[in-house]
């Protein structure tokens, strides 16, 4: 098997997920899976993924879990309180995340993998 060219973060019963993880197998793309939410990676990763790629980026907004949250957890978002949400709730990072060392991928778009993995 050959070594890991990136390690794709996410949650395994996620559809995005799994268009993510079949783009890069059907492209030999060689990669790790970490489901940070049986991993309990979040809260090592995050303010690293925070840094490089913005709290903004990262906290999804659109999804289910966003919906869920009470309208004081919702208002007056920060860095600060998106960090402790996304600690809290990690279904509110935006997926996949990709890491390849030198780039930080959030979210799944085809043709920029294309373009940033190739």
């Amino acid at each position: 098997m050959s070594v890991p060219l990136c390690r794709a973060y996410g949650i395994k019963n996620c559809d995005t997920m799994k268009k993510a993880l079949a783009w890069l197998a059907e492209h030999g793309v060689a990669h790790e899976f970490v489901d940070y939410k049986k991993a309990g990676v979040v809260e090592a990763h995050l303010a690293d993924w925070m840094t490089r790629a913005g709290w903004e980026t990262l906290l999804n907004k659109r999804g289910l879990m966003w919906k869920k949250l009470s309208e004081a957890e919702r208002a007056d978002v920060d860095a600060a309180k998106a960090a402790q949400l996304m600690i809290q709730y990690p279904a509110l990072i935006k997926r996949p995340v990709l890491d390849t060392g030198s780039q930080l991928l959030v979210g799944f778009a085809p043709e920029v993998y294309a373009e940033k993995l190739k």
